[in-house]
């Protein structure tokens, strides 16, 4: 089988790892990859933004299957037209892919089809926002309704910080992206994040995981797209995944058919687990970054023909096998993120890669024969052990043989889940 992966992240770095090793493969592309990606695909200079310039070349190099990581192609409707241009595509419809493209939308389909979620309004404007704001107190959430690259959600823990948050959107800080603003309730609980498949009637259930968005820590600071990540979750026990498929999952696979916009690829659920159950804080309609890559390194099976299945319909043919270990991520990332931080500063060593342990690059290019980073985040160092605790002592390790003076880290990461194992 031909490939061609979309994206150029730490998660497509991850994706394009694993499916490599896939005995289907005959070759893989990937646009516009990274130097990390290189090691297991093609690297092509392509506009993603140029649908007919990706259908071009997905003929000319007869691919049989397309794999798109990001959000932003499927919320421009990149698969819509590979798919209708014969060509299987992994990932959601342009319609579908409102669920993330839209938390507004996510929302109202919640309400529609009775998903757990938090009490919410929708606005167009500041000051009708700022009443309600008012009228409901704090803490409360801020949401810009379109895609701010995982930054566009303050959790305002007083009046003051929410109304700030609501002028930040329409005052232009997201760009189009906060051109609405979804105010909902604060949910009280410890947050999880739950994959799952789905091709439009069947759901195959993936893993759990733990993300930390906040810059510092002990979880302080502003938000990021994500420090680190561990999977799974120990939140998610047997009985909160059963009930996560049947409260939430089951009934956005079958409202969304019903209201026309069949889903087609991966759910990822951020959850929050309450004293009532999970409830739903958002879905986004990609592998999580850097979730992805703690996925990745825990799964057993290949991943080629669970991507197909996905795409063509045949889920009901598949299964997802999973590793016993647990995985763990560290996010090293250019200093001053999520701020102003320097570009194209030199990474001197990375650590080779290990069956247990792989740096997976996020933000980084070659200029000339050295290596840079050109982005916020930058590496995700992962690594496998027995329990969380184990798994973190091993990316810790591998991340102090990073050479790289301008990048600094999380030294917490999976810090739940090691009190957990040590109590």
């Amino acid at each position: 089988m031909k490939v061609l992966l979309i994206g150029s992240g730490g998660r497509e770095h991850a994706l394009a790892w694993k499916i490599a090793q896939s005995p289907l493969l005959d070759a893989l592309y990937a646009a516009p990859g990274n130097p990390g990606i290189a090691d297991h695909a093609r690297l092509v200079e392509l506009n993603v933004e140029d649908h007919a310039a990706v259908i071009a070349f997905a003929k000319e190099k007869a691919i049989d299957f397309v794999v798109i990581g990001p959000e932003a192609p499927l919320v421009a409707g990149l698969a819509d037209d590979l798919r209708a241009a014969g060509i299987a595509t992994f990932g959601p419809s342009k319609a579908a892919a409102q669920l993330e493209g839209s938390k507004g939308f996510t929302k109202d389909l919640c309400a529609r089809y009775d998903i757990p979620t938090g009490a919410y309004q929708r606005f167009k404007s500041a000051e009708p926002a700022k009443d309600y704001v008012r009228a409901q107190g704090a803490p409360i959430v801020i949401k810009a309704d379109g895609l701010a690259a995982g930054k566009g959600v303050t959790v305002a823990m007083t009046e003051a910080e929410a109304l700030a948050a609501i002028n930040d959107c329409f005052d232009g800080a997201f760009g189009a992206a906060g051109a609405e603003v979804v105010v909902e309730a604060f949910l009280d609980g410890e947050e999880a994040s739950f994959f799952c498949l789905s091709d439009g009637k069947t759901a195959l259930a993936l893993a759990t995981a733990q993300d930390h968005k906040r810059v510092g820590d002990g979880d302080t600071g502003p938000n990021t797209g994500g420090m680190g990540a561990y999977s799974p979750a120990p939140v998610m026990t047997a009985t909160m995944v059963e009930r996560t498929m049947k409260e939430i999952i089951e009934p956005t696979i079958s409202g969304m058919a019903k209201d026309g916009n069949p889903f087609s690829g991966v759910f990822f659920a951020g959850l929050m687990i309450t004293a009532k159950g999970p409830e739903l804080i958002e879905y986004n309609v990609r592998f999580g970054d850097p979730e992805c890559q703690v996925l990745m390194m825990r799964l057993k099976s290949d991943l080629l023909p669970i991507l197909y299945a996905t795409a063509t319909g045949t889920l009901d043919r598949v299964d997802a096998e999973w590793r016993d270990e647990a995985a763990l991520t560290v996010v090293l990332a250019s200093k001053g993120y999520p701020g102003a931080y320097d570009k194209n500063t030199p990474i001197a060593h990375i650590p080779e890669a290990s069956e247990e342990a792989k740096v997976f690059h996020a933000g980084t290019a070659l200029k000339g024969d050295r290596l840079v980073a050109t982005g916020g985040r930058v590496l995700n160092v992962t690594a496998l052990g027995k329990t969380v605790t184990e798994a973190q002592a091993h990316a810790y390790a591998l991340a102090d043989r990073v050479e790289w003076e301008n990048g600094f880290c999380r030294r917490d990461i999976g810090w739940q889940a090691v009190a957990r194992e040590k109590a």
